[in-house]
């Protein structure tokens, strides 16, 4: 599969809580972690998504917020925590990768501003912060 989204995480369904205007799908990650979609009940049906079954997340690195790594209580349903593996800076946006797992990596373009202001270098922890309605849900096939 070909995506411009940079972002492309695997992992199985682990929970289906279906709703009159919007499904909400869990997708449990390789590490231990999960990432929650919102998408319609028509996407599930036609998606097949179910208990158990393969799927995949894409996200755009430009919608995936970062913050230090501390118990902040937000609203959007999805933070995973990470390592910084990488910074790459250039004249006014950074693109840092976080390594969630030995295999699983989120990347976030953010400016150089915040970049700096979160003391952001590698090996340091930090939180990728991304919201339900800004995952796209896939299978193969």
């Amino acid at each position: 599969m070909k995506t411009s989204a940079r972002n492309q995480l695997a992992g199985k369904v682990t929970k289906v809580t279906r709703g009159a205007v919007n499904d909400e799908i869990e997708l449990g990650l390789p590490g231990g972690q999960a990432i929650v979609a919102v998408i319609t009940p028509e996407s599930t049906e036609a998606l097949g998504l179910k208990d158990g079954s393969e799927a995949f997340a894409l996200i755009k690195a430009l919608w995936v917020m970062l913050m230090e790594d501390t118990n902040a209580k937000l609203s959007a349903r999805n933070q995973l925590r990470g390592t910084v593996a990488s910074v790459t800076k250039g004249a006014v946006n950074a693109e840092v990768t976080l390594s969630l797992d030995d295999s699983t990596t989120v990347t976030a373009i953010i400016t150089n501003t915040s970049a700096d202001a979160l003391g952001l270098a590698p090996g340091e922890k930090a939180v990728a912060v991304i919201k339900a309605s800004s995952v796209i849900l896939g299978v193969s096939g």
